[in-house]
């Protein structure tokens, strides 16, 4: 819009009509006023950003066009007078064009131009305003605006002691405004406390201050000394209070930087009076200067600098030789060195995530989708806080090697921190720092070489955790392991609160058993079954193989083991879920490879399974078949271990005259409740097998399980149990073919188990093709891998009468059979009790 920009004297003059320096104090030698009523047409000058009052003398720049044509307009007349009326506050930054009769107020004010000269393309006026004046009509817009106006009646007094005090009023916060502003002008100051007509005071006040066009429009339009005073007394008390505030913070900075003076003449003076006495402590004042600068460029949060500031000049004052002085010193390092805003930037690209992931691990696809499904959540809400995750599994299977991998996808820092025999809380919590060689936890500290505040930090084997009269290490995890909680973790040493809720914390552990439930809800577990033989297979080529060539010094071409010698060594020496035991023979045999190589024996070698006899010696382990033929009294069970799963047979005779149950074979007090479960029922329920109820009189049972040196222990050898105790009594043999699990009760139903793909794949190993398993662990066949599935019968059972039926052959000829002498089988079978069951198998009891 066509307007005039115009600013306060405070800020550079535009090529416009606008105020150029402070506006000159009322005079008293002020031209002559027109009568008021009486309508005369005038040039107008429109005014932006500011309202020129009467009484007042202000300097104008004009340069627009319209601008210098109204005054060349004024100057032509004799009275040289030129209304002055200012832009709407709503329009003022609307545009950059002339103004228009609408954009202006009604009410302007009349001033003559007191002197005008040119400057370039610039005219500069000396404009003095003598009334004020109201359009009545406009009559032109080019080549400059023109009106008719009428000047208004002066502004009258209602009640002259409010009037007074008012100014009175003003005049003492102006008084004190300028004690507060040194470098106003004196004549400024004479003319503001010599006034003695309030409504001058007041337009010369509402000239000088930067109060904006709204306000000093309604000032202007004031029709009463009253209102007019009123105005100008609010205003001013606002002005005054802003005055106030900026010079309060002008002093607390000028005091912040008089005392930072201070204290480093002080300094210098100390040092310079250590020196002549000398005592010069210049190597220890020297550090305390450069923990200082240090303390300065560390990212802090507030109350960690305050503490260390505090604990510095603790410092400052003491000698070296002091007992504190080293422990003060490496308390402030630790604090300095310690990230405590400083994070790594993700890296969320989930496909790269994926081929990490694939890249470092063969299988594990249940596993690489829910890790990834944690990835996409921080994707999607970089804010939330981290996932605590645990993975569960038997050695071997890759769970540390996962913790890298999330690493690596995230690009963040990994450390890992072993948990296994931590008996001490104040291992992860630290020492306070009355101790003598008192530390920070390891927590601290990992985060101290990590270098940044959201590391992958692994901890590893969380079931091996102990605890004694120094405390729970598992309870101290409570609170790291919370994200509600681990925002404001105080280490003891450090005694200030660190964020670990940015960590990405992972635990591992082989089973979750000995996990206090309290520490076990806080984790999302995932477990991480045993690989199957193909799936090992697989991993030695890929991974294992061309590790190991590299790790001894061979290449490609000079070594080369053939699937069938991994196998071997797989099946006959080695016994585990995982692959760590499988990678150190493979290892093995690489070296003895290279010492041929090395000797010139050989410039090449293929290492097939008739090898692996001379490189490895003979096999370590003879896994259990199954039979081809069980007498009756026998079945075949399967069992987990920590190594994976194990086949196991179940044997049963008659002892004639004997009385009770007879147990061997060191099983743990939950089996032995299983094999009298099972008894009791069978007996219980003797007529509806068949079963004459004088055997249970007239015979005792021993019942055995082989490998009498392993403990063995677990729910899941009920079902096996009771289908040997009914083979026993009824004479109809167990299948061969078949294996079987389960939980059993005495009303006859049959409860899920866990450990089941592992079970499985060690039955099917040992050459079984017929599975009983409980119904309602249906749903976790499909974590098996496809391969064994296609090559397996499942029978799911739901009570006990139906695993009977399922497993026992029809009847012999001549019942009771005779004992049977158990088999020999290997002591090296470690059994161990079955592992808590998964979410889609949780006991109902």
């Amino acid at each position: 819009m066509s307007e005039e920009p115009s600013q306060k004297p405070d800020t550079p003059p535009e090529p416009a009509s606008q105020p150029q320096s402070q506006p000159t104090p009322p005079t008293t030698g002020e031209p002559a006023a027109l009568p008021p009523g009486e309508p005369f047409e005038v040039a107008v000058l429109a005014l932006q950003n500011t309202t020129l009052f009467p009484e007042t003398v202000v300097p104008l720049a004009v340069g627009r066009p319209h601008s210098v044509a109204a005054v060349e307009a004024a100057l032509s007349t004799e009275e040289k007078l030129l209304a002055c009326i200012t832009v709407r506050a709503d329009l003022e930054n609307s545009g950059a064009g002339d103004a228009k009769p609408a954009d202006l107020y009604q009410v302007g004010t009349l001033t003559m131009i007191k002197r005008m000269e040119r400057i370039e393309e610039t005219m500069h006026i000396m404009a003095q305003g003598t009334d004020r004046i109201r359009v009545l009509e406009w009559k032109q817009e080019e080549p400059h605006l023109r009106a008719v106006v009428q000047i208004l009646p002066e502004v009258e007094t209602v009640d002259q002691e409010a009037v007074e005090a008012l100014k009175r009023n003003v005049q003492a916060m102006v008084q004190e405004a300028l004690a507060l502003l040194p470098g106003v002008p004196p004549e400024v100051r004479v003319a503001i406390m010599g006034s003695v007509q309030p409504v001058r005071l007041a337009y010369f006040l509402g000239s000088i201050l930067n109060l904006g066009v709204e306000q000093e429009q309604k000032m202007l339009e004031a029709n009463s000394a009253d209102e007019l005073l009123r105005l100008a007394h609010g205003y001013l008390a606002r002005e005054l209070e802003i005055i106030r505030l900026r010079s309060k913070i002008a002093t607390e900075a000028q005091s912040e930087m008089d005392k930072s003076q201070r204290d480093y003449i002080l300094r210098q003076q100390m040092k310079a009076i250590q020196k002549e006495l000398g005592d010069d402590e210049g190597g220890e004042r020297a550090e305390a200067e450069l923990l200082r600068e240090r303390l300065a460029k560390a990212d802090l949060p507030d109350e960690v600098r305050t503490e260390a500031e505090r604990e510095l000049k603790r410092l400052e004052r003491l000698p070296a030789a002091a007992p504190d002085y080293h422990v003060i010193r490496t308390y402030l390092e630790y604090v300095i060195e310690l990230p405590w805003r400083k994070s790594s930037e993700d890296k969320l690209d989930l496909k790269e995530a994926r081929r990490i992931l694939d890249e470092d691990h063969y299988g594990l696809e249940d596993v690489k989708e829910r890790i990834l499904e944690f990835l996409a959540v921080i994707k999607l809400r970089p804010d939330a806080k981290s996932p605590i995750l645990c993975f569960v599994g038997p050695p071997g299977v890759g769970k540390t090697s996962l913790g890298r991998s999330i690493a690596r996808a995230l690009g963040r820092q990994f450390e890992r921190m072993s948990l296994g025999g931590m008996r001490d809380e104040a291992e992860l919590r630290g020492h306070r720092r009355t101790y003598i060689g008192s530390m920070p936890g390891r927590i601290i500290q990992s985060i101290r070489r990590a270098g940044v505040n959201n590391p992958v930090m692994m901890l590893d084997e969380i079931d091996k955790l102990g605890n004694d009269y120094r405390g729970d290490p598992s309870s101290a995890l409570l609170e790291i392991l919370d994200p509600q909680q681990n925002s404001t973790f105080r280490d003891h040493y450090l005694d200030l609160p660190f964020d670990l809720s940015r960590i990405f914390f992972i635990a591992t552990a082989n089973q979750m058993g000995p996990i206090p439930p309290p520490l076990r809800d806080r984790m999302e577990v995932i477990a991480i079954p045993g690989y199957s033989d193909m799936e090992k297979l697989q991993i030695a080529r890929r991974y294992l193989v061309p590790r190991q060539i590299e790790e001894n010094g061979l290449s490609a071409r000079q070594f080369s083991i053939s699937d069938a010698a991994i196998e071997l060594i797989a099946t006959r020496y080695t016994r585990e879920a995982g692959v760590r035991q499988l990678e150190r023979n493979i290892g093995s045999v690489a070296r003895k490879v290279a010492l041929k190589i090395a000797q010139r024996e050989e410039e090449s070698v293929s290492v097939d399974a008739a090898d692996i006899h001379d490189y490895l010696g003979a096999p370590r382990f003879y896994p259990e078949q199954a039979r081809k033929e069980l007498p009756a009294g026998v079945a075949t069970g399967m069992a987990w271990t920590e190594m994976g799963g194990e086949v196991l047979f179940i044997e049963a005779t008659l002892l004639p005259g004997g009385r009770g149950l007879t147990i061997t074979g060191q099983l743990g007090e939950v089996m032995q409740e299983s094999a009298r479960a099972a008894q009791s029922y069978l007996w219980s329920h003797a007529t509806e097998f068949g079963i004459s109820p004088e055997m249970f009189k007239d015979y005792g049972v021993h019942l055995h399980v082989p490998a009498g040196a392993i403990p063995k222990d677990g729910p899941s050898a009920g079902v096996t149990i009771t289908a040997a105790l009914a083979s026993l009594y009824t004479g109809r043999r167990v299948r061969p073919d078949t294996a079987m699990t389960g939980e059993i009760t005495l009303s006859g139903l049959v409860f899920p188990v866990g450990g089941l793909k592992e079970k499985i794949l060690a039955a099917h190993r040992a050459g079984i093709r017929r599975i009983l398993l409980p119904s309602r662990n249906e749903a976790d066949i499909e974590d098996l891998p496809e391969d064994v599935r296609k090559e397996l019968e499942i029978v799911f059972v739901a009570r006990i009468n139906e695993v009977i039926d399922a497993a026992l052959e029809v009847l012999v000829a001549n019942p009771p059979p005779p004992p049977i002498i158990p088999g020999n089988h290997p002591d090296s079978v470690h059994r161990q009790p079955d592992p808590p069951l998964t979410p889609l198998s949780v006991r109902q009891e």
